[in-house]
């Protein structure tokens, strides 16, 4: 076994959050040593904590389009890795999912980011990949917007995206310059990546 094989059996028999959860822990992480791409998103909501599959619902449809890849790619564990910042499902809130739980993130990033060698690509997923992996420890960070119009200043190495939920259709509506600039390089490296 490989020490990212040990790191994922050890988090999938993690239960340090077990008291916080709407259900028992069922955390999701995939990838390999091999992976050139890592999708850090943010915790599974209630499909994927049912089926075991990250992305298994409209939001990781709309992923995959806008990364120009098909499923059966997207499930590539040799070629692109997913990590979200918390790796259960935390439950339902008022306006959605609850945040990702820290225990995940305190615990299991860093040795989990030292256990992916050969990524070349990270798409920060959501505000609170980006929040962790760009503007950990700053007391007020720029906001969602702002860090994805400034996806240059990181590109090619570091995609921050919105959440690709069909609750972000406004933003979506608002900002069409994300489509237009950015996807097309995220396609570009992508593809040169796969």
């Amino acid at each position: 076994m490989s020490d990212l094989d040990l790191l994922f059996a050890k988090i999938r028999a993690c239960t340090l959050c077990a008291d916080h959860l709407p259900h028992p822990p069922r955390p999701v992480v995939r990838g390999s040593e091999h992976a050139r791409i890592l999708i850090v998103g943010q915790a599974p909501g209630r499909r994927v904590h049912e089926t075991g599959v990250p992305f298994n619902d409209p939001s990781g449809d709309r992923l995959r389009t806008w990364m120009g890849v098909d499923r059966d790619t997207f499930y590539d564990e040799s070629k692109i890795a997913l990590l979200p910042m918390g790796f259960c499902y935390p439950g339902t809130g008022k306006s959605g999912d609850l945040p990702p739980r820290p225990e995940c993130a305190a615990t299991w990033r860093e040795p989990l980011l030292k256990s992916l060698p050969a990524v070349e690509l990270t798409l920060l997923v959501g505000q609170y990949a980006i929040a962790w992996h760009l503007y950990r420890g700053r007391k007020s960070p720029p906001s969602l917007t702002k860090t994805v119009q400034d996806w240059r200043k990181l590109a090619p190495q570091t995609f921050p995206l919105p959440h690709p939920s069909p609750r972000n259709n406004l933003w979506l509506r608002r900002n069409p310059w994300f489509e237009q600039d950015v996807l097309p390089p995220l396609k570009n490296r992508v593809g040169q990546l796969l």
